[in-house]
């Protein structure tokens, strides 16, 4: 599955090779790593954001959200944005600053 590069390179421009973060090819898109936990990542023209359990039941009731299910088994505490959503840069930075703020709670890996 390809995924829309557009929102990938308007994440890598807001994290501007901020210290600690990398990428890696996942779930058939990208994901951005923080500290070697995944924060973020698009797959197909959708963003997604590890937002943790406890944050998950709120972050669903935003716009454009949806649980984050690949196999037919949704990952509680990520989300999927669709891409429509997160066409303003303010609320994709947004979601950036939570998912990363979820896996800077993590150790690191």
């Amino acid at each position: 599955m390809a995924y829309d590069e557009g929102l990938a390179e308007r994440i890598r421009q807001y994290l501007d090779a901020a210290p600690g973060v990398t990428e890696k090819r996942m779930f058939g898109g990208i994901a951005f790593l923080y500290q070697g936990n995944m924060a973020v990542g698009v797959t197909g023209d959708d963003l997604m954001v590890r937002v943790g359990p406890d944050a998950a039941d709120a972050s669903l009731a935003r716009p454009g959200t949806r649980l984050f299910d690949m196999t037919g088994r949704p990952m509680r505490g990520w989300v999927v944005v669709e891409g429509a959503a997160v066409t303003e840069d303010e609320a994709l930075g947004a979601w950036i600053d939570e998912g990363r703020a979820f896996a800077a709670s993590l150790p690191p890996k």
